[in-house]
This record gives structure tokens, sequence and C-alpha cells, in this order.
């Protein structure tokens, strides 16, 4: 298994930061700038003041299953903002583990949320009191509310005021020593079922996600001397534009800040906006925006367009979270010459698993180079497979992966597995390993229609629907069939002012994916429903398809 890695707790990291280069600006939100000082001060402050308020670790790693914790929780219910990362570094340092809460969630789920995690602390906005106040009396562990004032009144009496707290507090660092065990937790909703909270050790998701790897070898990263090293070759303005409350945008933001780059957050954050994206990138000279996947390109391609705006700062787009597709990458370059994609894949389980290729170099559709620690394993789980197999395997992440889900025993033992071993991470996603480390990726069993016995990857026919120039987006489910058992369907939106009939995409579809792969119906709608972070909606297609169907034999 080789040498083991020397470990990192995260707030470690951003203690060297801050150290090699204090006055540089660390966050550009809303018109206000702080430096690595200022955020280190911060965050400091908020640790204290949790500490003085009675929570953090009551129980060491080392005495728990991989599914408990140890730490006190603390939700952070917030729009992106300084207050969030300084929310997630102020928990750290004092030893509880943050964790993102979907503020478009409606109380129901909300509850549901903060009871799973069994939190203890809030932080949030003061425009979510009113549906933080309605559930109130269903929380039975949640203690401390401290609330951020963001305009309107308040819902919850004894709430503390987040400024006010940091100000009464000391800006000391916090003087016991923390541990590489501490957890980091990110809540995904996954593709089906609740809201499941990912426990990583903060030593381990460092290395895989948060910038522990060398960008020359991708080697890991050992020395805190060698990440200073690093931080004071010069900066990078960076604009993570999703939500901080999913992974591609929490992981882009923290990211930033530990390798010494400017985090420039627009102005408008409850929506996507992209008038606001382009003027900040052109005002703070943005070198590198963070994107998720058609949701976030299509209405930055239409604001490009219109040429109102200077982008020669801007020289990557990084995307990750959901599929980008082909003619988006290529209308992207147009626009923009001098610009480089990169498209990542990754999971809440498995970190960064690889980088797409298959536009660049020819291979099959869904292909991506494997990133450090990305593998494919059998069917069974319990052999590593080699390059050209046959068959589907199971595309996993090993060495550096989560240790379970939170309070979840079971599904912790179905994910998390030991291979001669060895820790692996399995999300999910069928795969074929190819030559040269190349990874064929087929999606998520649940995102795979069985029709007459053939298995239809979903994603692959939408990406063959987008190959019309007519199809600005599509979502592709199946619906039940007295013939196929299920047959493949399509909601398909059209490009403004372009018109097509559902034959014309079929046909060029077919220059693409096989016969049996082609939808049986495609249904227009006037946009294709995802969700906040970039994801496709595929419950909201499918209830789209059993509408159009009623409304057919009706």
């Amino acid at each position: 298994m080789g040498v083991k890695s020397k470990m990192f707790h995260l707030s470690q990291v951003l203690d060297c930061v801050t150290a090699a280069i204090p006055e540089r600006e660390a966050i550009v939100c809303r018109g206000k700038r702080w430096t690595f000082g200022d955020f280190q001060d911060r965050s400091n402050r908020l640790a204290n003041a949790l500490l003085a308020l009675g929570v953090g670790c009551h129980t060491e790693r080392r005495d728990l299953r991989n599914w408990q914790s140890g730490q006190d929780l603390l939700a952070v219910y917030l729009y992106n903002g300084n207050e969030y990362l300084e929310t997630m570094f102020g928990a750290f340092k004092a030893r509880l583990v943050p964790f993102n809460v979907n503020y478009r969630y409606v109380e129901e789920e909300l509850a549901y949320l903060l009871n799973d995690a069994k939190a203890k602390v809030i932080v949030y906005q003061r425009s979510f009191g009113e549906k933080l106040a309605a559930i109130r009396d269903q929380l039975p562990h949640l203690e401390i509310f401290i609330e951020i004032d963001d305009g309107g009144p308040s819902f919850i009496e004894e709430a503390i005021d987040y400024e006010t707290l940091l100000e009464a507090a000391a800006s000391s660092p916090v003087a016991f020593p923390h541990s590489p065990d501490d957890l980091y937790i990110l809540y995904t909703g996954g593709t089906t079922g609740k809201p499941k909270g990912v426990l990583w050790r903060q030593g381990d998701i460092w290395i895989s996600v948060l910038g522990g790897r060398r960008l020359s070898d991708k080697g890991i990263i050992d020395s805190l001397d060698e990440v200073a090293a690093t931080v004071r070759e010069g900066t990078m303005p960076v604009m993570p534009a999703p939500p901080f409350m999913h992974a591609a945008g929490q992981w882009n933001a923290i990211m930033g800040l530990l390798s010494g780059n400017t985090v420039v957050i627009q102005n408008r954050v409850e929506q996507l906006d992209p008038v606001d994206i382009l003027e900040t990138i052109e005002r703070e000279k943005v070198v590198m925006i963070s994107i998720v996947g058609d949701a976030f390109a299509l209405p930055l391609i239409e604001e490009i367009k219109t040429g109102r705006h200077d982008l020669g700062s801007l020289r990557f787009f990084l995307n990750s979270g959901a599929h980008l597709s082909i003619r988006s990458k290529n209308e992207l370059v147009r626009l923009l010459p001098k610009i480089r994609i990169l498209d990542f894949l990754g999971s809440s389980e498995g970190g960064n698993q690889g980088q797409h290729v298959d536009d660049i170099e020819g291979n099959p559709p869904g292909t991506f180079r494997m990133s450090p620690g990305s593998a494919v394993l059998d069917e069974t789980l319990t052999y590593l497979l080699k390059p050209g197999h046959e068959g589907l395997g199971w595309w996993a992440r090993r060495r550096h992966v989560p240790i379970g889900y939170l309070n979840d025993e079971e599904a912790t033992k179905k994910t998390f597995v030991e291979l001669e071993g060895e820790p692996f991470a399995i999300a999910g996603d069928r795969a074929q390993l190819l030559s040269g480390d190349i990874v064929r990726l087929f999606g998520r069993d649940s995102l795979v229609i069985n029709s007459g016995g053939e298995k239809v990857f979903v994603e692959e026919v939408e990406e063959a629907l987008k190959k019309h120039p007519a199809v600005k987006d599509a979502l592709v489910v199946g619906r039940e069939s007295a013939r196929w058992g299920l047959e493949v369907t399509a909601v398909v939106a059209l490009q403004a002012g372009i018109e097509a009939k559902p034959q014309e995409i079929l046909e060029e579809c077919a220059r693409h994916v096989a016969r049996y792969k082609l939808p049986k119906a495609i249904f227009f709608s006037r946009e294709v429903a995802r969700h906040a972070n970039g994801k496709p909606d595929y419950t909201w297609a499918t209830a789209f398809v059993a509408e159009q169907k009623s409304q057919a034999e009706a």
C-alpha cells in the first residue's frame, strides 16, 4: 500500500497560508474585501465564541464507528458570502462539524435534515428565520441560533447576532491541537431517497479534493512548508459561481482559499444572474470561473454573445457536478478563444474522480481520464478490473475516501468497503476501464432504462439529442410500456427562435446512438428543469412525460 501520507487538519492548512500571505485578499464579496489576515481573525473569533457556548468535540474518532460523529454539528443555512466560509472554518477550529443546508428546502425537508444531523447549532440568514421558526418545535437537538442580519424582521427571539458575537469574542488562535481525523460532512440528496451526510476525515478530503496534491505530478503534498512556498508564488482571482450549499461550489471555494487565491463572489447569489456574473468577472479580473454543466453554461453563453463584457482576464472554465455538453464547450471556446475548459467528474462520496476527454481525443462518449486513486471494480466488488475488460463494473475511489454516512450503518457498509485491507468508496456509477487510464462512464443504475431487455443510459441519449442544432437542452426518462416494460422518452427544450420536428431530432440522434436507444416519444417544453446545483431534475421530467401522456389519452 506504500508509505502513509502525512495528514493535515484544514485549519492547519489555512494557518499556513495566512502566515505566508496575510495581506493578500482572500475574499471579495458585495463590494467588501477581506485579507487572509482578516479571514483568520474572524474565523478565530467565531471559533472562540462557539467554544464559549459549550459546543465542540466530545468523543475522539478512534472511539467511534465509521457512521458516528463525536463532534457537535453546526448547520450552515446561508447564501454564498464571506460568512459561509468564515462559519465553516470557525467551526473546524472549534472542532464542530459544519454541514450544508439547502436553502430551497421546504419546511418538512428542512426539519428532516436538521434532525437527521442532530444539529446543535445553526448559522442562518435572517430572511430564512420565518421558515426556521415554523419548525422550531420539531427540532429537539437544536440549541443555538446565530443569525446574520440581511434585513427584515427577526423571528427567533433568542437568536444571537453574528457580527455582535464575533465582535465580543477573542481573536486569539484556539489553543488545543486539532486532529486530521476530525470530520468534514457534506449532505447530498443523491439521485433517490432522503439526504445523507457523507463523512470525510479532514486529512482525506484535503488530499482527495481540496488541493492536497501538486498540479505538476499529482503527488501528495505532505509538508506545510511546500504549501507556503506554493501560495507565495502568486494569486489568481477565482469565482466559484455555484451555491456553496452544494459540493461543486463549496469545494471550489475552499480549494481557492487553501491555494492562496482570492475568492470572488458575485453580488446576486440567490439565483443565477449571468449579467451580474460577467460584470463581476470583468470588474475583478477573474481568471477562473467554476460552473455546473449546461444549466450555468447556456445562460452565460447567451450573455457573452451580446459583446457587452470585457472578459480578457478569463482563462479557465472549470466544470463539475453536472454534464457540460460538447456543443457548449465548442461555443465557449469560439466566443473566448483564450480559455481552457477543465471538465471534471466527481461525487460527494468519491471526490475528484476524473477529467473529461471525449471531446478532445476522439474517445467514445462519456470518457474520463482517471484521477489518482480511481479504479473500476467488478460486479461483485471483490477485485479490480483490468483495462479492456468485458461488461460493466463499478467506478470506485480508493485510499483517501469518506468513511461513512452519518448515523446510517447499513448504507455505510454498502458504499464504503475494504478490498485487501484498502478502503474503497463506490458512489454507484457503472463504468468500463479502457486502455491508458481512460474510463467510460455509463451513469448510475438509477439513470438506466431497461427497455425490452436492453440497458439504455440516459446521459448518452441526452448528448445525442443535443447534437441537433435546434436542441438547447434535453432530459431522457423511462415510462411504462406494455411492449417494452419501460420505453425511452425525452423532454426537449429548443433554442429560441428555432423550430424542429421530433422526426428531425430523431434522425440526428440516430447518427450517434443505436436505434434501440432512440426515444419512442419526444415532448417539447420551453425549459428543462434542473436543480439549483445544475443537476437534472428527473423527477420533474418523469412527471412532465406522464402528464403529456395523460393529455394525449384524454
